[in-house]
């Protein structure tokens, strides 16, 4: 059953610039569970997450979070997974585990409806995320759990001072400057926790995750990815040279090189 009245479809309308479409996504897709989703696992273990249970993953990329969630409600539940490009998603439909195109800014949600909801990188993107956030809220059954994941990429700039193998490259930068003319708060995962206490949820709770990245890690594989899927957007917009990108992306395999990721916040907390 979908979450409006609305027929889906396989795509729907979005301004992200890392679109699902790209050749690079599955690399990033990769990453992304490889770093993250033993800490969001952790999480959703802790809230309680168990049979029976009716859940919606906003945004479920590759749907690793949205599997393990079917698989951990088993038949008697049932797990919603939407994005605004499905495709990464169509394989793993089942009895218990559905697939839905949806924006979470644009498009409806029923209300009082799911034992959990969660987001992991998609709130940060939107320029709709407040409307997004209350859709959310308003989601939950009385007693449901919200868990929303995002970053703080500007708390803990790559310092030279503190090793010489972190360097700030120009072309992080040039993401950087792209990524917040498409509407991207940098900091908005550090915001999450004031955030869900106005939203009027109870039994709050927050943790963030930071790791320095070095050469062969699932962080640079993701980095690298990101630069190639951007390279023509950020030279265009005269933010990098060509020169200035390939000498970059020559730094990341460097065995001396590493930059502290962006600070993960997850935070959580229950409808009353």
């Amino acid at each position: 059953m979908g979450i409006c009245d609305t027929t889906a479809i396989e795509v729907v309308h979005s301004d992200y610039l890392l679109a699902n479409k790209g050749k690079e996504a599955p690399i990033r897709f990769a990453a992304l569970a490889a770093i993250y989703d033993p800490q969001t696992i952790r999480h959703l273990e802790t809230l309680g997450v168990s049979c029976g249970w009716r859940c919606l993953e906003v945004g479920a990329g590759s749907g690793t979070i949205a599997k393990w969630l079917a698989d951990r409600v088993g038949p008697t539940g049932h797990v919603l997974a939407t994005d605004v490009d499905t495709r990464f998603l169509e394989p793993l439909r089942n009895p218990t585990l559905d697939v839905q195109a949806h924006n979470i800014g644009s498009d409806p949600l029923p209300d009082a409806k799911f034992d959990l909801i969660h987001t992991r990188l998609v709130l940060m993107h939107m320029r709709e995320r407040d409307t997004a956030l209350a859709r959310m809220v308003s989601s939950l059954k009385v007693g449901g759990w919200l868990l929303v994941e995002e970053y703080d990429s500007c708390s803990i700039p790559p310092d030279p001072a503190l090793s010489s193998g972190e360097v700030l490259l120009q072309t992080h930068v040039a993401m950087l400057r792209l990524l917040e003319d498409g509407g991207v708060n940098r900091r908005y995962g550090r915001l999450l926790p004031g955030l869900l206490r106005k939203s009027g949820l109870a039994r709050l709770g927050a943790s963030a995750q930071l790791f320095m990245w070095q050469s062969g890690s699932a962080g640079i594989a993701m980095m690298r990815a990101n630069f190639e899927q951007l390279r023509e957007a950020m030279i265009g917009a005269n933010y990098i040279t060509p020169l200035q990108f390939e000498e970059d992306l020559a730094r990341l395999t460097n065995p001396s090189f590493m930059t502290p990721s962006s600070m993960l916040w997850s935070a959580w907390g229950r409808r009353l």
